[in-house]
């Protein structure tokens, strides 16, 4: 594999966003969707807090699917750097100030860009290069200045498709996970129309966690908090191997709910944890299945966290009596009738979410191998081959 080097700046054309005036934003769902730096992750770009556009724009700023969008300012955060590439479900939309748009040139390959830029070297550079403290920012130039190793056309074409077949099928997985609680969520509510009232807390056990953040060892288990139940485990996860309860412990499979602060209810699906305070884990009475308290929780959401934003001079929380608070669930005939298909969608769901933590993972390791040519491009295709067995 070659050794030598070239720029980012030869392989790919960078243009910064447009500066938008905020004071013109449209109403929810008029134009175009406008890309800031708050909607992109790591990996994956997020529109819940999206802002629209319905006035001419330049059609430079168009965003296609495919396209790498990169955040200028705050590039890096502790779950990561936070770029993306774009998906259908995420065009149109235009490119707003301090975001970066990366497409490749004529002859380069855009899903080896996007695997280039998501490499620990290019996330080691803009560390190095990042100004300011409050906001640390990187500007176009700095971006075209990356050092990049130089491959040529047909082992940038292999590196994408070696790495973008384990995330195609994490794709799928997420679209598998979607779905299926969708469909759970549909029965669950086309049953419980019948069905009685029942306080929330008859349904399970609302065991909360501790301070484990406190003497952290650094390794061990992860500390379950908000932050990991939102984002996942990243740079500020906190490592601990103090033995714990077993009701604080998470499983995958188990049900977590953070009352306080954002509000959330997740199916935990990493490795074994410890749930740290703020955090219920959520252990069905007897009897009760898993997802008939998923659902019930899910549906007082809504209503806790309205309870929590009247919280005006401490982090938002609810108390413990509001878990007593009624839930409509199905009748028990309907219960026993969707307890198959209702636990299987779960499990599917829930199997689907680990493996594709092995995919992550293995695309992870193989990333820098494949860049750095310690590792074969037909050896890779056995490894990718094994894991999508999986």
């Amino acid at each position: 594999m070659t050794a030598t080097y070239t720029t980012l700046s030869e392989l790919a054309e960078v243009l910064v966003g447009y500066p938008f005036a905020s004071k013109r934003y449209a109403a929810t769902g008029r134009g175009h969707r406008l890309l800031r730096g708050d909607n992109i992750g790591q990996g994956v770009v997020r529109w819940e807090n999206a802002v629209w556009w319905d006035h001419d724009a330049d059609a430079r700023y168009e965003l296609q699917v495919g396209d790498l969008v990169l955040a200028m300012d705050r590039p890096w955060i502790g779950a990561g750097l936070k770029f993306a590439s774009l998906r259908e479900e995420d065009t149109p939309a235009l490119l707003v100030q301090r975001v970066a748009r990366l497409r490749a040139r004529e002859g380069v390959d855009q899903r080896y860009l996007h695997y280039l830029i998501g490499s620990k070297e290019f996330t080691d550079y803009v560390l190095a290069v990042q100004t300011g403290t409050a906001v640390p920012h990187i500007s176009g130039a700095q971006i075209q200045g990356f050092r990049a190793p130089k491959h040529s056309p047909l082992e940038q074409k292999a590196i994408g498709e070696v790495l973008g077949a384990l995330d195609d099928k994490i794709a799928t997985n997420e679209r598998v996970v979607r779905l299926s609680d969708e469909l759970s969520s549909a029965h669950f509510h086309a049953a419980a129309a019948g069905g009685d009232e029942v306080p929330l807390s008859s349904l399970a056990r609302f065991v909360n966690g501790r301070a484990y953040t406190k003497d952290a060892t650094g390794t061990g288990r992860v500390v379950v908090r908000i932050a990991e139940l939102n984002s996942g485990i990243g740079g500020s996860t906190v490592w601990n191997d103090i033995d714990v309860p077993d009701d604080n412990t998470a499983r995958p499979g188990d049900l977590l709910f953070a009352w306080s602060g954002s509000l959330t209810a997740a199916r935990w699906y990493r490795p074994e944890a410890i749930v740290n305070q703020h955090i219920f884990k959520v252990i069905p009475n007897a009897g009760t299945p898993m997802w008939l308290v998923n659902q019930a929780v899910h549906e007082k959401l809504a209503e806790f966290k309205a309870i929590a934003a009247d919280k005006a001079t401490t982090m938002g929380h609810i108390q413990r009596h509001h878990l007593d608070e009624p839930v409509r669930i199905p009748p028990p005939s309907e219960v026993k009738r969707l307890d198959d298909l209702m636990t299987s969608l779960w499990q599917t769901a829930l199997t689907a979410e680990v493996e594709n933590l092995k995919l992550a993972e293995a695309r992870d390791e193989l990333l820098p191998l494949l860049m750095s040519g310690k590792v074969r491009f037909k050896d890779a295709e056995k490894i990718v081959e094994g894991e999508l067995r999986w």
